[in-house]
């Protein structure tokens, strides 16, 4: 990482919902491998915001975080 690259950061998160798939891969994740070698980075999950969306059943919600 080169010293200017430490003055930009990247925030990005992921909502858990549902089990991984291709299009998390190729969405995001593929690019937060690829961010992590320039920019100083923060990913999460943001399991608070899968509460939001399907509220009346939350008991698989922790096979997905």
């Amino acid at each position: 990482m080169s010293s200017t690259a430490l003055n930009r950061r990247v925030l990005s998160g992921m909502r858990p919902t549902g089990q991984l798939h291709l299009g998390n891969f190729h969405g995001a994740l593929k690019n937060w491998i690829e961010l992590q070698y320039q920019y100083e980075c923060y990913f999460f999950v943001a399991d608070w915001h899968a509460l939001t969306t399907g509220y009346a059943d939350t008991s698989r919600l922790e096979e997905y975080v």
